[in-house]
């Protein structure tokens, strides 16, 4: 027998240990959305134990529905930050959604019917995401001098248009996108959806893979992935039916980000999406589109702040003129950051933005139990999003010695 033939198969060669694997992500800097996961682990820990009614499930009701709107805007950013781009009007593109639907369900005014108004409120929002991209696909201007220039422009849209001050929303089905909850059995039914198709998911693309010849590596990871998927959906269903129920905007967020994973991680656009942010001219040079791609990750980078200017209103009834002000630009792009995605480019995920705003939201309300000052908590947020951007320049590195 030959040294070649007695040579073992790639395919037949023993797994890799789960242990093992770790120790090499660690050393190359592939840590994707763990340490932050890690990090919320820890502050929901130290604030439950120092927080007064921090675990309560009105409380929990509560931190869904303040990071409802923020999550959505962020999952727009991501795509934007994945072709090595920014977006710093998405704040004021959501107050201009949220005028939108407000203005046109106006009894005096248009009255229009509340689906009419929701799209919109969304086609705006979608539009000035095409017209920014296209000025910097087509002309060349960079995304950070148009979107700035946005921010400015889109904030004096709103403070012209609401003249009165404050539109109250009339309309409940448009309140509804913040403030419905659902009844103990649909939530039921939901956490029983969302496991199945997880599950279902991970399972079926594990075992096309391995019909392709990709082999399956580290089954016990698999299963503890599905089980914590399950054991949370399960868990965030029995807390909420404990307090009022699911809330829409939980249902938003989690069918945004099946959606948008979807989109970017199973569809030729979104591979392409990586390419551009991997490396603009070489995807060029492949035949991608590199203008159009462009133009369509602005375009989804302002409809989703559009969803989520119409959940911020919805949230407060009421759209006024610091509508998309506040700390909403740096919530989005925090979130967005600390979740994992690079500022680099091409490298992201769209859970990055769900994470990085659950630990958003639940440093704020926590610190607001504690009642730290309202300053005290932006120095910490702004902290937080320092060194979330110092461990991405360094794991770039880790990654770039590594060959990665």
């Amino acid at each position: 027998m030959t040294a070649a033939a007695s040579a073992p198969e790639p395919e037949t060669t023993e797994l890799e240990p789960l242990l093992t694997r770790l120790g090499t992500n660690i050393r190359s800097g592939n840590l994707g959305s763990w340490p932050v996961i890690i990090a919320l682990v820890l502050v929901v820990i130290v604030f439950g134990v120092y927080a007064q009614n921090f675990f309560t499930p009105a409380n929990f009701t509560n931190i869904i529905t303040q990071m409802a709107g923020t999550a959505l805007i962020a999952y727009g950013v991501v795509f934007v930050l994945l072709i090595g781009e920014i977006d710093l009007s998405v704040a004021f593109v959501s107050g201009v959604a949220g005028v939108v639907v407000a203005e046109t369900q106006l009894p005096n005014g248009l009255n229009a019917p509340w689906y009419v108004c929701v799209f919109l409120a969304l086609l705006a929002a979608t539009l000035i995401g095409v017209f920014q991209g296209s000025i910097v696909a087509l002309i060349g201007v960079p995304s950070f001098v148009v979107t700035l220039a946005g921010y400015e422009i889109w904030q004096g849209v709103i403070l012209r248009s609401l003249s009165q001050g404050v539109i109250v929303i009339q309309k409940p089905q448009i309140n509804d996108f913040s403030n419905y909850l659902f009844s103990t059995t649909s939530g039921w039914i939901m956490a029983a959806v969302v496991s199945i198709a997880y599950v279902g998911g991970m399972v079926g693309s594990a075992l096309s893979g391995r019909r392709h010849g990709i082999p399956f590596r580290d089954p016990y990871y698999l299963a503890i992935k599905c089980a914590v998927v399950v054991v949370v959906s399960f868990l965030t269903v029995y807390i909420l039916n404990k307090d009022r129920g699911v809330p829409l905007a939980l249902l938003l967020m989690v069918g945004g980000l099946v959606v948008w994973t979807f989109v970017s991680k199973r569809t030729t656009f979104g591979r392409h999406v990586y390419a551009v942010g991997g490396n603009a001219e070489a995807a060029r040079r492949a035949g991608i589109n590199v203008a159009r791609i462009r133009i369509l990750v602005f375009a989804i980078s302002g409809g989703m702040a559009g969803l989520g200017g119409i959940v911020l209103a919805a949230r407060l009834n009421s759209v006024d003129l610091n509508a998309g002000g506040g700390t909403l630009l740096i919530d989005a792009i925090a979130a967005a950051v600390i979740g994992g995605t690079s500022l680099f480019g091409g490298r992201g995920e769209i859970r990055n933005a769900l994470i990085g705003a659950a630990l958003i939201s639940t440093v704020s309300n926590g610190m607001f139990i504690l009642g730290y000052t309202t300053g005290t908590i932006f120095i910490v947020t702004g902290i937080i999003l320092l060194l979330a951007v110092t461990f991405d320049t360094i794991v770039r590195r880790l990654q770039v010695r590594s060959g990665r």
